[in-house]
């Protein structure tokens, strides 16, 4: 029993040492004005296979996204909220 527990410890940790590591963008939204915008652009995202995060502030105009790089891209994820209806550019970064 115990040489069977220690296998499936080993083979988990060698399946988590393979996973996708996630990768998170922040894109410059337009036309984000309202919570009915948000919503609008929550339900786009949920569309995008591999979206596992999202945070939407209306305020700075941003829309930041977690994903896995494995399932969909920076690209995908720009033009699931563009066809939304707000065009959205990845955010340049200071420096």
């Amino acid at each position: 029993m115990r040489v069977i527990s220690m296998g499936l410890g080993t083979m988990l940790l060698a399946g988590l040492a393979f996973a996708a590591t996630p990768h998170t963008v922040t894109l410059q939204v337009k036309n984000m004005t309202c919570a009915a915008c948000s919503i609008t652009i929550e339900k786009a995202l949920e569309k995008v296979d591999g979206v596992s995060r999202q945070r939407i502030d209306t305020e700075t105009g941003t829309v930041t996204v977690t994903f896995d790089g494995e399932r969909t891209s920076t690209a995908k994820v720009a033009e699931a909220i563009t066809n939304a209806g707000f065009p959205a550019l990845v955010k340049a970064t200071g420096g």
